[in-house]
């Protein structure tokens, strides 16, 4: 990826496809080099990427209205487009959006965590300790900025007990094999004085129902040309 990251977490963002596009992926920023390794794997040169600001990962009230917008804004330029956002703490805003645009799905569970780890690896680690923190490649990427500044540890430490007092532990739910992301997650997890977990979810959670829903919809576009 050769965009800033810290781009993806302030503004839209768009990855052109290589070929004529008839397939969208909506996607929240958070999430845009694990969408693209995912296309880039299938080799699909007619997607194009449009990301929303990851920052409104720390606002999910804003997040329906934010994807009714850009959907509203591209109605009709895509065959398909595919809504690369789990309920993310919309309470089902999200759901009730997309109810208005038939054939638009989005990702399964409640949010991107559920999403890499898979609905019952996800359980198993809530079953096994509710108070965890969890954190993603791009989280940890951006723990300054979204979590430390963000809810602003750096100006005011005191507030370490009112936001993360129930918590007990850190699990880095991670999607590359990346010992510099391991590092940062395990320096968060210190800051925050929780114990730290790593567990390698890979980015299957994401791609399978990318690829389930590009393939259904390359054959009923086709069955809809004969």
């Amino acid at each position: 990826m050769d965009r800033d990251t810290m781009e993806l977490l302030e503004t839209e963002v768009e990855f052109d496809a290589a070929e004529r596009p008839d397939v969208l992926i909506l996607a929240c920023g958070a999430i845009a080099r694990e969408v693209l390794a995912v296309i880039e794997l299938n080799r699909w040169t007619h997607v194009d990427v449009r990301c929303l600001p990851a920052k409104l990962h720390s606002t999910p009230e804003k997040i329906a209205g934010a994807v009714d917008a850009k959907l509203t804004e591209l109605n009709g330029q895509y065959e398909s487009i595919f809504v690369a956002y789990a309920d993310c703490g919309t309470g089902g805003a999200l759901d009730a959006l997309l109810a208005e645009f038939p054939g638009v799905e989005r990702l399964p569970g409640a949010h991107c965590y559920e999403v890499f780890a898979g609905g019952p690896q996800f359980m198993a680690l809530q079953d096994a300790e509710l108070g965890t923190f969890y954190l993603t490649d791009f989280l940890a990427r951006h723990f300054d900025a979204l979590v430390w500044t963000g809810l602003g540890l750096d100006r005011h430490p005191e507030l370490r007990d009112l936001y993360f007092g129930a918590y007990r532990r850190v699990v880095f739910l991670g999607q590359a094999a990346d010992a510099d992301l391991v590092a940062r997650a395990r320096a968060a997890a210190d800051r925050l004085g929780l114990t730290f977990e790593q567990c390698n979810t890979g980015r299957d959670g994401l791609g399978a129902p990318v690829r389930a829903f590009a393939y259904r919809n390359e054959a009923l576009h086709a069955a809809a040309r004969e």
